[in-house]
């Protein structure tokens, strides 16, 4: 399986970007895809999940109400819609890809495939 994530760049704030993540292998039908982050001298962290199955979405409550997760199955394809960004949103992010649903969906040990990462940028 692999994963190859793009859409980043620089922005402002207060402005959007799109993130893209593309699947190829692997079945994730009833599998769960998700965006982390990481900043400089921080840990990476949760950012949303998509669950395939249900279409269930879960978002970290630092970005509730700005970014959107959502997916296209037929493209094996999860996008994150970044609105509204603010300065402490600059980060890599990452996708991750789960090939069965996991209740901790937020941890990043249950992830066994990951993308390469993609350069958020957002200046004040």
């Amino acid at each position: 399986v692999q994963l190859q994530a793009s859409g980043g760049g620089s922005v402002q704030s207060g402005g959007s970007l799109r993130l893209s993540c593309g699947a190829s292998g692997g079945t994730f039908s009833s599998g769960v895809m998700s965006w982390f982050r990481q900043s400089p001298g921080r840990e990476r962290e949760f950012v949303a999940a998509l669950r395939w199955g249900t279409r269930a979405t879960y978002y970290a409550d630092s970005v509730k109400g700005r970014f959107t997760i959502s997916g296209d199955k037929d493209k094996r394809t999860v996008y994150l819609q970044m609105n509204k960004l603010k300065p402490e949103d600059t980060a890599v992010y990452y996708c991750a890809a789960r090939t069965v649903f996991a209740v901790n969906y937020y941890a990043e040990y249950q992830y066994s495939y990951w993308g390469q990462g993609t350069l958020v940028t957002v200046s004040s």
